[in-house]
């Protein structure tokens, strides 16, 4: 192994794993590492205390530093409603100087099909820009290592000094006896000589919640990703056994829409683009499509349980100047069938709207989802592009009448004429939209910060789990996000390992944490603490609902607009006693 890669190796395994470091003779930190662990935590001046591990439990809602002081031991109460899925965290915090192999199990807690993980390490560099030291978690801990993905695994090193905790999800059943059950959490070191058993009292609510409805989810996946960072080729069956696994994690987390990559949605230029649709030149001017691999995929996506799809755009982001970036394959390249830079209203381009849009049609009939489907125009245009987008929606209204079309833009003139026909503002511009009346769904990603909505490295784990409540009460339609799984380096045909950098490669203007919720797993991918909040606030829609709270009840008094809202677990903790113990 070279120089080069020796360090990259530590670096990965410091990071990934929080083990604890020594540095070797001929070893040394990469500065970023270096960065990473300068707030690792200090061994106490005074001696051990005689327990040579602490344990307590904690709720979905704390991240566990390495840092994390421990707490009094003690159980843990949860109200939890039928017909749902809870988290909790085991946590532990090693007082020795020696390092201890741990293991957590629980009893008594079959019924509830537990399943366990333990929660990983990755490194956080900077705090998000733009953002008051109130708004933020980990002061203290950041920059260092911060809590975030989840391993399938029940055994894990505590090393000296250090807090982690194991990620506890329990699925209760809707059959269940309303009331009391109690289960029990087991660490076990010193192999299993010593232990810790905490108490785990649940009271089962008499609501049982039903799917959610009329408020659908988005997140754009990128399958070329997929194939760069597992190193597969394009669309081979071990890409498609990965995609499955990635779209039933979708579905498994809320996300009811699936993204469908019928063109290549990218400005920047990839020797591999993720292209479904097959589109050939036969002649020029003259095109031809194969639908196989589109319809391999929607079928798929039907099979896994997905209703609803979504499309690609038509022009490409920011400002409706130029067509999308579509494929053909020549002599083993992909090239474009155009230049890029063309005017997305050239003959060239409408020639062959001409033709892929009755085809495109043709193919929704067919497989019957045409009144299932959103599609878009362009995304993100601004206050200077609405001639543009004007131009567009009327080309689409000559050539594909049967087109509505839904677009992340935050311009209220947009909605206010009825340009889009779903708007979709930034969480930030919404509270126009609503002032209006005019029916919307809403978006964050790299913005707004600060007190808005958000879900970076370190956004506050409550605040996360505002996302349903403030859905639900500002009567937005639909969420729409980018970044499930985005690894790539932002504007880059280049391959990012998530596990060491979580910025796309451009902080400060991608915060940590916003390119991505999930990591790359040996079969498929591994969900994070922000994507497990995130799918606990739009169950908390779902029990709303499924409670026929109105969505203007006197509870939501303190819900202003996304930057104006409660953002502690004891609110949290205080409306959902209210709601599931009615």
């Amino acid at each position: 192994m070279s120089k080069k890669d020796n360090r990259r190796s530590f670096l990965k395994q410091a990071a990934v794993s929080g083990l604890g470091v020594t540095v070797l003779p001929g070893h040394f930190l990469l500065p970023s590492a270096a960065a990473a662990l300068n707030t690792a935590p200090s061994p106490p001046e005074t001696h051990p205390p005689k327990e040579a591990i602490s344990c307590w439990l904690a709720s979905s809602l704390k991240r566990v530093f390495p840092q994390t002081p421990a707490e009094a031991t003690g159980g843990l109460e949860m109200v939890v409603a039928r017909n749902s899925r809870v988290a909790f965290q085991a946590c532990y915090h090693n007082n020795g100087t020696s390092p201890k192999n741990i293991s957590c199990d629980l009893a008594s807690a079959d019924t509830f099909t537990p399943v366990i993980r333990h929660v990983g390490l990755v490194p956080m560099r900077h705090f998000t820009p733009d953002t008051v030291s109130g708004e933020l978690d980990g002061t203290g801990s950041i920059p260092g290592l911060v809590p975030d993905p989840l391993f399938p695994q029940t055994k894990a090193t505590a090393d000296p000094f250090e807090s982690r905790s194991f990620w506890i999800t329990l699925n209760i059943p809707s059959g269940i006896a309303p009331g009391m059950h109690d289960i029990a959490v087991r660490l076990s070191w010193d192999d299993g000589r010593k232990e810790k058993v905490l108490p785990v009292k649940l009271h089962v609510s008499r609501l049982a919640l039903r799917p959610r409805e009329n408020f659908h989810v988005i997140h754009w996946w990128r399958g070329g990703a997929t194939w760069d960072y597992y190193k597969t080729e394009m669309f081979d069956n071990r890409w498609w056994q990965l995609t499955r696994a990635q779209m039933a994690d979708l579905l498994d987390h809320g996300t009811d829409v699936a993204y469908t990559p019928l063109l290549f949605d990218r400005k920047e230029i990839f020797k591999r683009p993720c292209q479904l649709l097959v589109v050939d030149e036969p002649s020029p001017g003259q095109y031809r499509f194969d639908w196989s691999r589109v319809k391999r995929f929607t079928d798929m996506c039907k099979a896994i349980g997905f209703k609803k799809f979504e499309w690609t755009h038509m022009w490409i982001y920011w400002g409706v100047k130029h067509p999308m970036r579509v494929y053909t394959e020549k002599d083993g390249r992909y090239v474009m069938l155009w230049p890029p830079d063309i005017s997305g209203f050239s003959d060239t381009y409408l020639n062959f709207l001409s033709q892929f849009l009755p085809a495109f049609h043709r193919f929704l009939l067919k497989e019957n989802i045409l009144q299932d489907s959103y599609f878009h125009l362009s995304d993100e245009p601004g206050d200077q592009d609405v001639e543009n987008y004007r131009k567009a929606r009327q080309i689409l209204h000559r050539i594909a009448p049967w087109m509505k079309v839904t677009d992340a833009l935050s311009n209220i003139k947009y909605g206010r004429e009825h340009l889009t026909d779903i708007p979709v503002p930034l969480i930030s511009a919404a509270e126009a939209y609503r002032k209006e009346n005019i029916p919307h769904w809403v978006y964050y990603c790299t913005v707004p910060r600060g007190s808005y909505l958000n879900r970076f490295f370190d956004t506050p784990l409550p605040k996360i789990r505002m996302a349903g409540w403030l859905f639900y009460h500002l009567k937005a339609e639909g969420f729409l996000h980018w970044g499930y799984n985005y690894w790539h380096k932002v504007g880059y045909d280049e391959i990012l390992d998530p596990f060491t950098n979580g910025d796309g490669g451009c902080y400060p203007g991608i915060p940590y944490g916003d390119p991505f919720v999930v990591y790359p797993g040996k079969e498929g991918p591994l969900s994070s603490v922000r994507w497990e909040v995130f799918a606990e606030s739009l169950q908390d829609y779902a029990m709303l609902q499924s409670a026929g709270i109105d969505p203007d009840d006197a509870m939501f008094s303190d819900l202003h607009n996304f930057g104006d809202f409660p953002k502690t677990e004891d609110w949290l903790d205080q409306t959902l006693n209210a709601v599931l113990k009615k």
